[in-house]
């Protein structure tokens, strides 16, 4: 079932068995944010066994580009396109989110990002890449990080 995030009203629905639940709720709600104001797209998300397209799309990207391999439990993902750009977020129970950015007709403007929740240390499979933080009302401290995508996907 679908889930529109409400970043007004921050909840941790589909995200109750994470340890940083109500972290990971706000990194989701300040996602929804964004979109909301950019964009006016309403930030849908769906079970992450919903959606295994999404999850193999977004994982295929990470091993093919830098052999990472997450050991994290997909929760809820999101795919989606705006204006050029198709997007595609993981959540993962951990506390960590991976999106896809892929623009239609720019190669030059590909990434993969990822954004750790408060209190997730970074994974092991990420430890390669430096990690800047950004203050959120929403998600409080988010660490955050990126890498150009190379290939065509």
């Amino acid at each position: 079932m679908s889930y529109i995030v409400d970043f007004q009203n921050v909840s941790t629905v589909g995200l109750e068995s994470s340890p940083v639940a109500e972290g990971l709720a706000g990194l989701r709600a300040h996602e929804a944010r964004y979109f909301k104001n950019k964009y006016e797209h309403d930030f849908t998300v769906v079970p992450a066994s919903d959606d295994p397209k999404t999850i193999d799309y977004v994982h295929h990207i990470l091993q093919a580009e830098r052999d990472i391999i997450l050991s994290a439990t997909p929760l809820e993902c999101a795919r989606f396109q705006v204006s050029n750009i198709q997007w595609a977020f993981v959540f993962y129970e951990d506390g960590l989110e991976v999106n896809v950015l892929y623009t239609v007709d720019d190669p030059r403007k590909r990434a993969v990002g990822f954004k750790l929740s408060p209190g997730l240390a970074i994974p092991e499979a990420l430890e390669q890449f430096k990690f800047a933080t950004q203050k959120s009302s929403l998600a409080g401290n988010i660490r955050g990080s990126y890498f150009v995508i190379r290939g065509i996907y």
